[in-house]
């Protein structure tokens, strides 16, 4: 079983299109999008059932150059 979360990202100005490039090469995710507003990306992914959230998140993401800030929405069931 895995977790559906979603991770809205803020990027630093005019690194928007490199941060979802090294993003998408990355493969965790099972959606993203570039949004307005307050952040930049929106994307949804599944982190493995035996996984830390923040860790999985801190590893897998959240090291690519050009990420200014992030939001992380836990799931806990679909209607």
């Amino acid at each position: 079983m895995t977790t559906c979360v979603f991770v809205q990202i803020r990027c630093r100005p005019g690194t928007t299109y490199r941060v979802a490039e090294a993003l998408a090469l990355k493969e965790v995710h099972s959606e993203l999008y570039s949004t307005s507003g307050d952040y930049d990306l929106l994307m949804k992914l599944y982190v493995p059932a035996a996984a830390d959230v923040g860790k999985f998140i801190n590893e897998q993401l959240l090291d690519v150059e050009g990420i200014e800030r992030s939001l992380t929405t836990l799931t806990f069931k679909a209607f």
